[in-house]
Formats: C-alpha cells, sequence, structure tokens
C-alpha cells in the first residue's frame, strides 16, 4: 500500500504497482507543466527494482524555472500537488497526501533541468538498476536504518548520506564511461 506517516520509516517490497502509478503522476505533471517542464521521471528507491522502499513516490521534475513552477503552485494544487516550499536549496518540493488515511503518498521535487541535481536523481536511479549488488548494498543499510529509527525519519535520512554520497559519485564515473563509449 502507498503512502506513510510524515516523519515516520517504514519499508515494503518493491511493488510493481508504483511504476504505473509513478508513470500516470509524470503524465499528469508533463500535461500540467507543458513547455515549463523538461521531463518528469520516476526516482527514488521506489524505481529501484529488488530493494525495499519507503511507500513514497519520488518524481523529479526538471524545470526550465523554478519561479514559473512556482507560479502554477495554485493550478498543481486543484490536482492535489500541495506545495511546501523549498526543502532543499535549490528544489522545490510538491507533495501528494492522503488526508483519509493521515498518510504521504508522493513527493515531487522541482529542479533545474539540466542541473546537478536532475543528473543526480536519474543518474543514481539507472546506476543503482544497473548494479543489483550496489542496489542490494544500499537496501541493506536502509532496513538497518529503518529498524533503528523507526520513527526517526531525520536519522534515518542521515544515517545514509556517507552511502548516497559514495553511489553518487560511483554513478557520474559510470555515466561519463558510459557516454565515452
Amino acid at each position: 500500500m502507498l503512502g506513510l506517516k510524515r516523519g515516520g520509516v517504514a519499508l515494503a517490497p518493491h511493488e510493481e504497482a508504483w511504476e504505473a502509478e509513478a508513470a500516470r503522476t509524470a503524465e499528469l505533471l508533463r500535461k500540467l507543466l507543458g513547455v515549463s517542464a523538461a521531463g518528469a521521471e520516476h526516482v527514488g528507491s521506489t524505481a529501484v527494482r529488488g530493494i525495499e522502499a519507503k511507500p513514497i513516490i519520488d518524481i523529479a521534475v526538471a524545470a526550465r524555472s523554478l519561479e514559473e513552477i512556482k507560479s502554477k503552485a495554485a493550478l498543481l494544487g486543484r490536482y492535489g500537488f500541495i506545495f511546501r516550499g523549498e526543502d532543499v536549496p535549490g528544489q522545490l518540493l510538491f507533495v501528494i497526501e492522503d488526508e483519509a488515511r493521515g498518510v504521504v503518498t508522493h513527493h515531487i521535487h522541482i529542479v533545474e533541468a539540466g542541473g546537478a541535481a536532475w543528473r543526480d536523481y536519474i543518474g543514481l536511479r539507472d546506476y543503482l538498476n544497473a548494479f543489483p549488488r550496489e542496489a542490494a548494498r544500499y537496501g541493506a543499510l536502509k532496513m538497518e536504518l529503518a529498524r533503528r529509527f523507526p520513527a526517526d525519519r531525520k536519522s534515518y535520512t542521515a544515517g545514509k548520506a556517507a552511502l548516497i554520497a559514495e553511489l553518487l559519485a560511483e554513478a557520474r564515473e559510470w555515466r561519463r564511461g558510459s557516454a565515452a563509449r
């Protein structure tokens, strides 16, 4: 089932339904944002087969202008996308909530088209899907942290930071090698 209470940590096995829901959401975002968005992609752990993930769909949107996306917050809100502000410097966050269950089901990360954050979201997803051993290493850490911090998302996220940085460096190097071929 999709969704997690804000601040909590629980992991679930990969579900095919996540991919379909992500595709539906990304398509809706492309339609609503039109030329304001250069792309919308399923990212994060729910986009990596073979590892457990928080059951929250992550979508990265490559925006031509963050200000232009901000100006569309009311439109997005009419379709259930709730603007949460700039959660990370240089990124906007929208969420979808299932109010009846009190859970967040989607995180929409708005980043600059062609920027480092966009490349990292896509690159890490592709790298982990291409290298199951690395995905499993990441998945094992996530499971350990989820057991240690079931009600403390900040500590869970902080515990992943060093490995994510290492995997991002590997993903960037892999991308450079793939592009050279």
